[in-house]
Formats: C-alpha cells, structure tokens, sequence
C-alpha cells in the first residue's frame, strides 16, 4: 500500500512539472493592443466604432470610386493577407478591408455571437458607416461565406461577387489544421485560450499553402501575434462552438450578381470539390482553378490569382 502510495505521488508530481512545463514554454500573455497597433497598422489603417468594437479597417486608392471593392478574410487571418492585391487593386479602385471581428485588431463580437447572421449585419453596419451603397464584395473562405450571405441579404449593395475558397456547403475537408482540430475539441479547446504554442500556428498555416517553402516566419509571426490580441483566442473557440445553418446553402442558386469562383486545385480544407458546386449553382459565373495553389491563393500566389480577378472587373466594371 505505501509502495502504490508512494507510485502515485511520484506520478502525480511528474505531471504537475510537465504541466508547469508547458505552461512556462508554451503559455502566452495576450499582446497589449498598443503594441499590435505600432506592428500592425500604417498610414492606410483606421479605426471605426460598430457595435461596441472599434473595427480596424483600410480603404485606399480612388476615393472618387462610387463602387469599391471590398474584401473580406477568412478564418484566424486579418486584412492584411489582401496586401498584395490591394496593392495592384489600389492604382485604379478604391479597396476596402477589414479585421472580421473575432481576427486581427477589432477584437471579439461584445456579445460573443459569431453567428452567420450576426456577421452579414456587422457588415451591413460596417458599409453603411463608410456610406457605402454598392461594391464589388470579395471572400475568402469564412469571408466568401459571409459575401454570399450577404449577397442574398442585401442584393442592391452588391454589384459583383468574388468568391476565393469559400465556405458554405456541407463539407468534407481532405485535412484540416490542427488549430481548428483543438478549437472544437472539448476541453482542450479551453486550454487553447492560454496555451498557444507557435509551432501549432505554424502547422496550421502550413497545413492551408500547398508551397510550404512561402509560409515565411514573418507570416507565422503575424498569424500567431494576431491571435494573441485580447479576446481573440476565446473568440476562436466560441465560433466553432456556434450552431451552422446546414441548409443556407441552398440558396445559393438565388443570386443574380456575376460571379468569379477563385479556387486552389490543392486546397484540402474546402476541396475543389466545392468550387464545382459553386459553378453549379450560381446562375451567373466564371470558375478559375488555380493549380499549385491551396486554401488561401490570394496570399500564397497574389499576383497569379489576381489576373483573373482583373479580368472579371474590366467586364462592365
């Protein structure tokens, strides 16, 4: 007895020091949002109050543009995966982006509803305030979920439609990063929002590029850094804990806007399989597969994936 006594203190005791361990390697404070702010923003950055957050947002280029394009950026990014394109997209249109809330500077939803529902109105909120009556919408995965939403919702304020690897129809990713594995895991997901180790933000951006050669450790750092902004980990988790709407997809065929399909060949999160239910759909559309491209071909090949996007827009612009 005092030979198992003594077995299961010392057991006890070596999981205490692992835990401390990874708490003392792995455990991040949040980043202190002046700090972001001094990495994160330029001149271009502003910051507007919609619904209690103070939403980090861009808009550049002609400001005599009456209909701008505006882009939106998916899952546990920010605006800033759209620097490149924004930087051709600039020298003729006015280009709006924003951090989604929940990502990048604006911080979690007050009310931590990151229904689908909730997001088409924080954009509707978001445009309004910029006095926006109509743009080209443009979005990848998560944002290309909620600008065909949007589209559905608000029609007159959408003159085109850009979807890049975007979410919406029941789904059966090939893989998936193993961030969004813990966030909607019980329990561990709750231990991700203070032990984040940077090697999991790593994988998990290589796990959406095809070439992992381009995910750059100045990438990883933006990524991981971002996600340390107060809130912004517990935002994460709560997403995946809400509800999805399983049948929103079939309205899809609804939309009457013209509509470029931009899609990774190699994307194993959302696979091409998708772009062809899009291209099915969606009554008026151009389908373009980029190959050697995954999930997020905006950042991993901008100025390949936005040929087709300039091509689009000259269409009866």
């Amino acid at each position: 007895m005092k030979y198992l006594s003594k077995s299961l203190k010392i057991i006890l005791s070596c999981a205490a020091l692992i835990t401390i361990g990874i708490i003392i390697f792995f455990g991040h404070r949040d980043i202190p949002l002046n700090e972001l702010k001094a990495k994160y923003t330029n001149a271009a950055s502003s910051f507007i109050s919609v619904d209690g957050m103070e939403v980090h947002f861009r808009d550049e280029g002609d400001q005599t543009d009456t209909i701008p394009i505006v882009l939106i950026h998916g899952t546990a990014s920010s605006l800033h995966t759209f620097d490149t394109w924004t930087d051709s997209l600039k020298k003729s249109n006015r280009v709006i982006r924003m951090d989604l809330p929940a990502y990048g500077l604006t911080g979690p939803f007050p009310d931590r509803n990151y229904s689908m529902a909730h997001y088409t109105e924080f954009l509707k909120k978001f445009l309004t305030a910029l006095k926006i009556k109509q743009c080209v919408l443009a979005g990848n995965s998560l944002g290309g979920q909620i600008a065909w939403n949007f589209t559905l919702e608000q029609p007159e304020m959408v003159k085109k439609l850009i979807l890049i690897d975007a979410a919406g129809y029941p789904l059966s990713s090939k893989s998936v990063p193993v961030a969004f594995k813990i966030g909607r895991t019980p329990v561990l997901n709750k231990v991700l929002t203070f032990i984040t180790p940077r090697f999991i933000v790593k994988a998990s951006v290589e796990n959406v590029y095809f070439d992992k050669s381009k995910v750059t450790e100045s990438l990883v750092d933006r990524y991981f850094e971002l996600t340390l902004r107060e809130g912004n980990r517990q935002a994460f988790v709560d997403r995946f804990k809400m509800a999805k709407d399983t049948s929103a997809y079939k309205n899809i065929k609804h939309i009457q806007q013209p509509t470029l399909i931009l899609w990774g060949a190699k994307d194993l999160l959302i696979p091409v399989e998708n772009a062809n239910k899009f291209h099915k759909d969606l009554p008026i559309n151009t389908l373009v597969i980029l190959d050697n491209n995954g999930h997020t071909p905006m950042e991993e090949s901008p100025m390949e994936s936005l040929k087709p996007v300039l091509d689009f827009l000259k269409n009866d612009k």
